[in-house]
C-alpha cells in the first residue's frame, strides 16, 4: 500500500518538474515528506486531506471526491489561467459524474445499511459515514504479523456476540488468516479493496474502485437475505 512505498528515480525527476504537486498529505503518503520538502519553492504543494490526524482515506467519500476535483481545478486554473475554460469544464464533468455516483451507492447500500460487519483495516471510516452502513469497528489486524491463539479467540467472541454477518478482509492478507478468524461462528467472508489495486488504471478507475467496493459489500451483506 501506499503507506510503505518507496520512490523511485524516475519518480523523483517527474517531481522535480512539476509546478503542482497534489498529494492527500503525511498520513497517507508519509514516503513523500521528504522529497516534497526538497521541491524548488516555485512548486505548490497541496494537501488534499485538510485534518492532519484524520483518516486519510477521503476518496472514499463521493462528497468529498468533489471538493477534491474542485479544489485542484482552482489550483490549476490559478497556475495555468490560459487553460481556465478547460480545466472548469473537466472539473464539472467530474461533478456531475460524482453526484450520479454518490445516488447510484445510496441506492445499492441502502438494501444492507443495518447489516453488522467487522473490516481487517480501518480505512472505510469516509465510505461508511456516507452511506450510513452498519460497521462494528476493525479488526486491525497486520498483514506481516498474525495475531496469538488469545487475540483470535477475543475476536471470534466478538464477532458473535455483535452477531457480525461479514468480516472484510483486504487483497493483501492472507485468506488463512482471515478463514481461522470466522471459524466457529456464523460470518461469513468478503474482500475490500480500498485502492483498487487489480483494476486497471485510467479515468474509469475511480468510478469502478466505488462501484465495486459497494458491490462486495452488497454480495456478502446483502446473504442475509
Amino acid at each position: 500500500g501506499p503507506h510503505s512505498l518507496v520512490m523511485k528515480p524516475s519518480g523523483a525527476r517527474l517531481l522535480h518538474g512539476a509546478r503542482v504537486v497534489f498529494w492527500i498529505g503525511p498520513g497517507l503518503e508519509g514516503f513523500l515528506v521528504k522529497p516534497l520538502a526538497g521541491l524548488p519553492p516555485k512548486t505548490q504543494v497541496v494537501g488534499l486531506a485538510a485534518d492532519k490526524g484524520a483518516d486519510p482515506h477521503i476518496w472514499l467519500d463521493p462528497v468529498k471526491a468533489r471538493k477534491m476535483a474542485q479544489t485542484m481545478a482552482r489550483t490549476l486554473i490559478a497556475v495555468d489561467p490560459a487553460n481556465a475554460a478547460n480545466y472548469q469544464k473537466n472539473a464539472d464533468r467530474v461533478v456531475a459524474r460524482l453526484v450520479l455516483l454518490e445516488a447510484e451507492l445510496h441506492r445499492i447500500l441502502a438494501l444492507v445499511s443495518g447489516v453488522p460487519y467487522l473490516v481487517f483495516h480501518d480505512a472505510y471510516g469516509h465510505f461508511q459515514e456516507r452511506f450510513g452502513l452498519a460497521a462494528r469497528g476493525a479488526v486491525a489486524l497486520h498483514a506481516d504479523r498474525p495475531p496469538g491463539a488469545r487475540r483470535l479467540s477475543a475476536l471470534r467472541r466478538r464477532i458473535v456476540e455483535l452477531d457480525i454477518a461479514c468480516v472484510f478482509t483486504e487483497p493483501q492478507f492472507t485468506p488463512a488468516l482471515a478463514k481461522t478468524l470466522i471459524e466457529g461462528t456464523k460470518a461469513r467472508l468478503g474482500v475490500l479493496d480500498p485502492l483498487g489495486a487489480d483494476l486497471k488504471p485510467g479515468p474509469g478507475l475511480y468510478l469502478a474502485l466505488m462501484r465495486r467496493l459497494a458491490e462486495k459489500l452488497l454480495e456478502c451483506l446483502g446473504a442475509n437475505g
